[in-house]
């Protein structure tokens, strides 16, 4: 194929793996998207990947580039199938992850036990040596012990190796000597240390960081190494991206050192594919909702910028703290509800729906694969809403006598009909992706009828509408390619690193030298790291922000700075900023200082990401569309005769209204009676409720 670009991106989900494949012709500007799923197959996932690239009629020698996200790491970490991993830690620091926080989430509960730690006690071996918080060495690093500790450490059959010295984000030196004399004493096994992943204070997080990076260390290696090697032998020879959990792609060398950046690199593919599209529809504020096979996700954009943190737990609840991890992750809500998620019944005969998910094996009873608990999927197939002789987009023959046998059976435990049951399965799914909705807008200040809202996954469309209604929103977003928008989203990242580094100081003008002196060493720390993946100085797009605090108090606040360089007349400009963003928060201000508590900056490279080009028309009418009519059960507003759309035939300017089913590739959109749809010039679904 001379002189077409072709681009791919892979997206491993619990229950899909998922391709979207782009063909550009330079001459003409046409491009063309291909998109294919398969089912993930776990504990090999790379062999997924590869089947998904067999389905489509495109060699892999021909794919310019390659993008790539997993939920590998998050598995492997909530399913405890990492490595065998000690910590070597400074002297007098050996339980800092049993002690962890004071907080707990529910303060009466008497039996409160904290998570337990992923090093027992008898795998955590200390060094003698003292850093001070300013990066003055109080105590010289002793490493005489090391030997007994390495040699204990290989009796025990230890896996991976953590290192996390106090203060060593002020100074890594005593760091970077551990890790030297481990890879003379024991250069087989693979070791990660803190200033490698997290420059910023607060030593329980950054130990919990680098305890589960070095969890995930061998698996994810192993991992990217099958991948890689499975796209080698079949002749590819361009770069291998992968997805990071900021919004941003790296390189699969960087991803390797660092695989704990990979925690949520698909629903982040999501949410800036989201961005970019309210981006170009003119529509900045949006709120994005991602509902796959397993759990659903959903963020806030404001103004267009995804908001990054590296505040973020996992397996945090309502009665578990969870975990922290100090890496950059975008700002999301993640449930346990999804397309499979299974609806049971406790002791009490309550009904519920999630967490625990069908998968891709069993799957959903509709696969007719052994499945006998009725999921979210089935109740959709049950009211009709998805097509039971279009299940899949054809690829799967629904076992609706097995749907309305498992529902029978679960009517009979709550005493109702089969259909009431399915109603009750969707209604507490919609009520649950509320309650996560709300946790990201309102609990946050944020009214949600000022966004739109953007749904995609295979189930966005079919929940959206029932949960716009809830929530006021006016206008719904149902993307083209719905059904594979995460990694439609990575062909849309740019290459990308998030610097944060902890530094203190009063926010006057006096400061802004030292301040200013800091960025640049960052800037340049920056500028080394992606000139080792081969990308110049001068294309690097730098942002930075400054994390900002009332004196003395715990919480802050991130803003962005004018410029990397600070002039006096910026002083008024950036406390007025965090004076706005910091009443928004936390609704008062004080009059006290401000003082920086951080520093982040947030690089970038153009890897050659796509445009949104609008799609051809052909001049077919509405009508064209029309691929039937049939009953379909919503639940609130109860059954109606809905006409059915080919989702493939609509095209720009089209408009009709509910009651009203649009068939996708892979999805379905759920039009109610009162809603009015509306397609945009690149084949997007506008659901606008009345």
């Amino acid at each position: 194929m001379t002189g077409v670009k072709i681009r791919a991106a892979t997206d491993v989900g619990g229950t899909f793996t998922d391709l979207v494949l782009l063909i550009q012709d330079p001459t003409t500007g046409r491009q063309d998207l291909l998109v294919e799923k398969v089912d993930t197959t776990p504990p090999h996932f790379e062999v997924g990947v590869l089947n998904v690239l067999h389905k489509v009629a495109v060699p892999i020698r021909d794919i310019e580039w390659l993008s790539h996200g997993t939920t590998l790491v998050i598995n492997s970490i909530t399913e405890r199938r990492g490595a065998k991993v000690a910590l070597i830690t400074t002297e007098g620091f050996r339980d800092v992850l049993e002690i962890a926080r004071g907080d707990r989430p529910n303060f009466f509960n008497l039996i409160y036990r904290k998570p337990t730690s992923f090093v027992p006690r008898y795998l955590r071996r200390e060094v003698s040596g003292r850093i001070d918080y300013r990066g003055n060495e109080r105590r010289p690093l002793d490493l005489s012990g090391l030997p007994a500790i390495v040699a204990d450490f290989k009796h025990e059959r230890v896996e991976a190796i953590a290192v996390c010295l106090l203060h060593s984000y002020a100074n890594d030196a005593h760091e970077k000597r551990v890790m030297l004399e481990l890879a003379r004493l024991w250069p087989e096994i693979p070791a990660v240390a803190s200033h490698q992943i997290v420059r910023e204070w607060r030593e329980y997080e950054r130990t919990s960081t680098t305890v589960l990076s070095a969890y995930v260390l061998p698996v994810a290696n192993q991992y990217l190494e099958r991948l890689e090697r499975g796209v080698r032998a079949e002749g590819f020879s361009g770069p291998l991206y992968i997805m990071q959990s900021n919004c941003g792609v790296s390189t699969v060398e960087t991803a390797r050192s660092i695989p704990v950046t990979m925690v949520e690199s698909g629903p982040a593919s999501g949410v800036w594919g989201a961005a970019a599209m309210g981006a170009r529809l003119g529509m900045p504020n949006v709120l994005a909702l991602d509902i796959g096979g397993t759990t659903a996700k959903c963020s806030l954009i404001e103004g267009g910028n995804v908001k990054v943190i590296t505040d973020y737990y996992i397996e945090r609840n309502e009665e578990s703290p969870g975990y922290p991890i100090k890496t950059p992750v975008i700002d999301l809500v993640e449930i346990g509800n999804g397309g499979g998620s299974i609806a049971w019944v406790d002791d009490f005969g309550r009904l519920h729906v999630g967490p625990r998910s069908a998968g891709a094996v069993p799957g959903p009873v509709a696969y007719g694969r052994g499945g006998d608990q009725p999921t979210t999927t089935d109740a959709n197939l049950m009211l009709g809403r998805i097509n039971r002789d279009y299940f899949c987009s054809g690829a799967i023959n629904a076992d609706m006598a097995g749907v309305e046998a498992a529902f029978a059976r679960l009517g009979e435990r709550i005493r109702v009909t089969p259909i009431e049951a399915a109603r009750g399965v969707v209604r507490i799914a919609n009520h649950n992706m509320i309650d996560a909705l709300k946790l990201v807008s309102i609990n946050r200040g944020y009214d949600p009828r000022d966004f739109v809202f953007i749904a995609f996954g295979g189930g966005g469309g079919m929940h959206a509408s029932a949960l716009a209604a809830e929530l006021g929103i006016q206008r719904i977003v149902i993307p083209r390619q719905a059904a594979v928008f995460s990694a439609w989203g990575m062909l849309m990242s740019d290459l990308r690193r998030d610097f944060f580094k902890t530094y203190l100081c009063d926010l006057t003008d006096s400061n802004f030298a030292p301040l200013n002196s800091e960025l640049k060493k960052i800037v340049d720390e920056a500028s080394e790291a992606f000139a080792s993946d081969g990308v110049a100085k001068q294309h690097l797009a730098l942002r930075p922000l400054a994390r900002l605090r009332y004196r003395n108090q715990d919480h802050s606040v991130e803003i962005p700075l004018p410029s990397i360089e600070l002039r006096r007349e910026d002083l008024l400009t950036v406390l007025v900023a965090f004076s706005t963003r910091y009443k928004h928060e936390y609704t008062y201000t004080l009059d006290v200082p401000v003082e920086v508590v951080g520093l982040h900056l947030v690089v970038s490279a153009e890897i050659g990401n796509v445009a949104m080009l609008p799609m051809d028309v052909s001049g077919r009418s509405l009508q064209d569309a029309v691929k039937g009519s049939r009953p379909v059960d919503f639940e609130i507003e109860g059954v109606h005769k809905s006409t059915i759309y080919d989702g493939s035939l609509l095209e720009a300017g089209m408009r009709f209204a509910g009651p009203a089913v649009i068939e996708l590739s892979w999805t379905t959109v759920v039009v109610h009676p009162q809603d009015r749809i509306e397609v945009d010039q690149y084949a997007n679904v506008h659901l606008i409720k009345d």
